[in-house]
């Protein structure tokens, strides 16, 4: 009995030895070095594993991600049907996104972008600020990470509704659900953000039509998935003036090419994928619980439908 750690563009050695230390009478292995024979290994707790990888297994009872989204575990045609996926229910990473996400409304809010393009004008200028309950924020995901943004921007006095799949209710929050409400949602929306998981119906969900329906000025905050966004259709929002500002932490290929367009476009904020992580030294006491509870035969928080995607 084994447990394999899959980590690309993380390091696995520090995984291993949080999850030695939570668990010392297990065995945990890192891919591809030290393997062992694929037979032994029943758990794999992974991030952005190779597509195939995981079919080598055949004792595989679970999969544990390392974050919060799964579809680079899902994205693999051959991750075995009957082998649950659990994602990580992580206090910490959640509150590291809630910093991210208040961090850059305020941002926004409070106008740095044009305050620092006049201090490089020598320009000293003194702009309207409104205050935060006349600004509407709108939130696309109301889940473990999006509901916690909504509330810390709640308490902060901003005018906050958020949008999901399907209804939910959260106090002194405007809720919007399914297809027909997303727009209502979007045309009110001066700061959209975007932390929905990535799915087949929300991908390229940030298009041109979405774009357009925003208020004109308005900005967008994605911290979400690259593949929510058009990358297009954005640019030419943000080029035409109906978009003011773009903060962007996922993309579609990552590390971003060096000759992308983002890179040096004045109405875009990058940040390398760095909104919120899960870490060895907090996370591990959570993985191991669930370890705990996948060997006991026990029902473990934060399985995945996969039809659904999340």
């Amino acid at each position: 009995m084994a447990v394999i750690i899959i980590c690309r563009g993380e390091d696995p050695e520090g995984w291993k030895a949080a999850l030695e230390t939570e668990l010392p009478d297990l065995k945990f292995r890192v891919w591809p070095h030290d393997a062992g024979p694929a037979e032994d290994i029943d758990i794999a707790v992974v991030w952005q594993p190779p597509p195939g990888v995981l079919a080598t297994f055949p004792r595989l009872r679970a999969v544990l991600s390392l974050g919060a989204g799964v579809e680079h575990v899902l994205d693999d045609p051959g991750l075995p049907h009957e082998v649950p996926v659990i994602r990580l229910i992580d206090p910490g990473l959640r509150s590291a996104m809630v910093e991210f996400v208040t961090m850059e409304v305020l941002r926004h809010h409070r106008q740095e972008s044009a305050y620092r393009l006049q201090q490089s004008r020598r320009e000293w200028n003194l702009l309207h600020q409104p205050l935060a309950p006349s600004r509407h924020v709108g939130i696309l995901g109301l889940g473990y990470l999006g509901r916690a943004c909504a509330e810390s921007l709640r308490n902060l006095g901003f005018r906050v509704s958020g949008w999901s799949a399907s209804p939910k209710s959260i106090e002194g929050i405007g809720t919007y659900a399914g297809d027909q409400e997303l727009f209502p949602l979007v045309e009110r929306s001066d700061i959209l953000v975007c932390l929905l998981p990535l799915t087949a119906e929300t991908e390229d969900i940030i298009d041109a039509t979405l774009l357009g329906a925003m208020p004109r000025g308005a900005t967008l905050i994605n911290a979400g998935r690259g593949r929510h966004v058009v990358e297009a259709d954005l640019l030419d929002a943000l080029d035409s003036g109906q978009l003011s500002h773009a903060t962007l932490d996922v993309f579609r290929e990552e590390p971003l090419p060096e000759d992308h367009p983002f890179w040096q476009h004045p109405g875009i904020t990058l940040f390398p994928h760095a909104a919120a992580w899960a870490l060895p030294e907090d996370a591990s006491s959570i993985l191991a619980g669930s370890i705990r509870q996948i060997l006991a035969g026990e029902s473990v928080p934060g399985g995945v439908d996969r039809r659904r995607g999340y």
